[in-house]
């Protein structure tokens, strides 16, 4: 039976290489929920999504890291994120069909870059500018490793309506122990003749014996994955603490409340103006208390 909303590590012995495979499914199919893209840009969310989840894991952080593109194309923005807790999230905003010859990330989003940030919880995040290079993330994100002083890595992201999978190798830093050049070469070329069907379609046991039948491969405890937003009372509460009590108490003027819709989760949140009294005057003897609707 495929595996569902894990990701699993692996490392193939008498090599310095680490490896990861990822499969989305119900967390896939929760954030496709409110996603009204077409096709092609749903595909890229979920190679996204994929992708964010293969790094998490790669990174031992207390945190989350975020892949995100914003443009002026017909796919306006993509935001994966993925945390150290298993957890996934994201979104993808068209404001026009995709034109048929456009295949290149840069004409599809009409922007030259992505960014990604790690925010490991401690000071302030990094942040890395990716050149937007070929048709597809992997293509960006191998690029990416390349030029970058990270460990050499390739992946390989496939997505469709119902699953988003990824596998992820990394070259450890060589050491006597493992001193064969070419297993690199080797083991690389074997994953690449993975096709996006079996990336989705078969388990990881069977990916890897497809792949690696004539190396030693030890796989460990696989870790699931599900969806959640972190859109929280407190997060909402301070934000509209932000604008200010004037600015506030104008929007309630005209609109009668405060709503505020997470785009991740499609939560809504209702303030009244006793709520807004009590965000900007705690101590205030109001009626009732403060409550998020």
């Amino acid at each position: 039976m495929k595996d569902h909303d894990q990701v699993s590590r692996f490392v193939i012995d008498n090599t310095p290489i680490r490896g990861q495979l990822v499969s989305l499914d119900s967390s896939w199919q929760k954030c496709l929920e409110n996603c009204d893209a077409d096709e092609h840009a749903r595909n890229l969310l979920g190679q996204a999504l994929a992708a964010v989840s293969l790094l998490a894991s790669t990174l031992k952080i207390n945190g989350d890291i975020t892949l995100q593109i914003r443009g002026q194309g017909a796919v306006h923005l993509l935001v994966a994120q993925a945390s150290s807790q298993r957890t996934i999230r994201g979104l993808v905003r068209q404001n026009r069909p995709i034109e048929k010859h456009s295949t290149r990330l840069q004409d599809i989003f009409d922007a030259d870059k992505m960014v990604i940030t790690i925010n490991s919880g401690k000071g302030e995040p990094y942040q890395g500018i990716v050149p937007l290079i070929g048709n597809d993330l992997q293509d960006a994100l191998e690029a990416y490793f390349e030029h970058s002083e990270q460990l050499p890595t390739h992946i390989w992201l496939t997505s469709n309506r119902t699953s988003a999978s990824g596998l992820l190798l990394q070259r450890l830093p060589d050491d006597q122990e493992y001193s064969d050049e070419d297993s690199w070469n080797r083991v690389t070329q074997l994953a690449s003749t993975i096709t996006p069907q079996e990336l989705i379609e078969l388990t990881k046991k069977e990916i890897l014996f497809r792949l690696f039948h004539e190396e030693s491969v030890r796989i460990f405890d696989m870790e699931p994955i599900h969806f959640a937003c972190s859109c929280s009372k407190s997060r909402i509460v301070n934000m509209i603490r932000s604008l200010g009590q004037q600015e506030a108490n104008e929007i309630l003027h005209e609109e009668g409340l405060i709503s505020v819709n997470c785009e991740f989760c499609n939560s809504r949140h209702d303030f009244d103006p006793i709520d807004i009294e009590q965000i900007f005057n705690p101590s205030a003897e109001a009626p009732g208390s403060l409550s998020v609707h």
